[in-house]
C-alpha cells in the first residue's frame, strides 16, 4: 500500500484528539474502520505509529516523527484546495495573499479583513518557519506575512520589504498539566521545571536555539524532546512534558497556562508586506485582532495587568 494524503491525515487526527473513537467521529468514519486504516498504514511502513492504551493513543517515537512530517504536507494540501477553488470562484477582482506562523489573533485579523476589504479574494498560507515566509513575500509569492522572531535569533529579512512592529516583545508562557505542582502557583519559575522534559519544534525558525539559552542562563538542563506542538499537547496532558506556548493560548481543562518568572522567553511579533502593500490597513486590523486574542486568555489579561501593558490603555 502506498500512503496518500489521507493517510496521513487519519494519523494527525488520531494525534489530535487522542482517541480512534474521537478520531473516527471527527473523520465520519466507523471505529473499525479507522482501526483497519490504522493497522494498514502501520504494516505499510513496518512500525508501530501509536501506542494504545486503556486512557486512549499516544504516538510512539517513530509516530512523532512521522506526524511532524505529515501535517506539514495535509496543511499544504489542504492550501491548495482551498487556494485553487478560490481561484475558480474569482478569475479576477483584487486579491490579498497572506502568509502567517501560528497565532491565535489569525481568526480575527482574516474576519477584519473580509470586512475592510470586500470582494478581495484572501488566500492564506500558513508555515512554521518566518524566514520561508518572508522569502514569499519578497519572490512575489506573498503580499504580506505575519511573523515572530524569537529573542536572541533574528530573522532573516530580505531587502526591500516594509515592516510593522506588532508587539516588541511577548512573553512566552509555559504549558504543563493541569495536575502538575507548579500549576499551583500564579507564576512559574525555570527552575521548578528542570525535572520535566521539555518539548519543542526545532522546525520553527530559532525556537530550539532561544530555549536552549534561556535554559542554560537558569543553569538547567532538562531532556529535551522534538515535535511539532499538536503532537505536543497530547504529550502534556498526560505529564509527560512541558513546552513554551504563546500567552494567548485558549483555556483547556486539561492543561495549565502559566506565565514563567521574569518572562525569559519571548519573541518579538512583525508584520512584512510587499511594497505597495496597503500595510497600515491591514496592520490596523492585526493590533485589534491580536488585542481581543489577548484580552481573551485570562493569564495574559493578569499578566497585561500587571505589566501595565500600552494594550489595555487601547482597548
Amino acid at each position: 500500500m502506498e500512503l496518500e494524503v489521507r493517510h496521513l491525515r487519519v494519523l494527525c487526527a488520531i494525534a489530535d484528539t487522542g482517541s480512534l473513537h474521537k478520531a473516527a467521529r471527527q473523520l465520519g468514519m466507523s471505529q473499525p474502520s479507522l482501526t483497519t486504516q490504522l493497522r494498514r498504514i502501520e504494516n505499510a511502513l513496518g512500525a508501530e505509529l501509536f501506542a494504545r492504551e486503556r486512557t486512549g493513543c499516544r504516538p510512539t517515537p517513530l509516530g512523532r516523527s512521522v506526524l511532524s512530517r505529515a501535517r506539514p504536507l495535509v496543511s499544504q494540501m489542504a492550501t491548495l484546495v482551498t487556494e485553487t477553488r478560490a481561484a475558480a470562484a474569482r478569475a479576477d477582482g483584487p486579491r490579498l495573499r497572506v502568509g502567517s506562523t501560528a497565532s491565535r489573533a489569525l481568526p480575527g485579523w482574516l474576519r477584519r479583513l473580509r470586512h475592510r476589504l470586500p470582494g478581495t479574494d484572501l488566500a492564506l498560507h500558513m508555515d512554521v518557519s518566518a524566514n520561508a515566509l518572508l522569502r514569499m513575500v519578497a519572490a512575489g509569492q506573498l503580499d504580506v506575512a505575519f511573523v515572530h522572531e524569537v529573542e536572541g535569533c533574528p530573522l532573516r529579512v530580505p531587502d526591500g520589504l516594509v515592516r510593522r512592529v506588532l508587539v516588541d516583545r511577548e512573553p512566552q508562557f509555559i504549558s504543563m498539566a493541569r495536575d502538575h505542582p507548579a500549576a499551583a502557583e500564579p507564576v512559574v519559575d525555570l527552575t521548578d521545571l528542570a525535572a520535566d522534559r521539555w518539548m519543542v519544534d526545532p522546525t520553527v525558525d530559532g525556537e530550539w536555539d532561544g530555549l536552549r539559552r534561556v535554559l542554560a542562563e537558569a543553569g538547567i538542563d532538562p531532556p529535551v524532546l522534538h515535535a511539532d506542538y499538536h503532537t505536543a499537547a497530547s504529550l502534556i496532558v498526560l505529564g509527560e512534558a512541558v513546552a513554551p506556548c504563546q500567552p494567548t493560548s485558549g483555556p483547556r481543562e486539561d492543561m495549565a497556562i502559566r506565565p514563567l518568572r521574569d518572562d525569559p522567553l519571548a519573541v518579538r511579533l512583525l508584520l512584512h508586506a510587499r511594497p505597495g502593500t496597503p500595510i497600515d490597513e491591514l496592520y490596523t486590523e492585526l493590533a485589534s485582532a491580536y488585542r481581543e486574542a489577548a484580552l481573551r486568555a485570562a493569564a495574559y489579561r493578569q499578566w497585561l495587568l500587571r505589566n501595565g501593558s500600552p494594550l489595555l490603555r487601547a482597548a
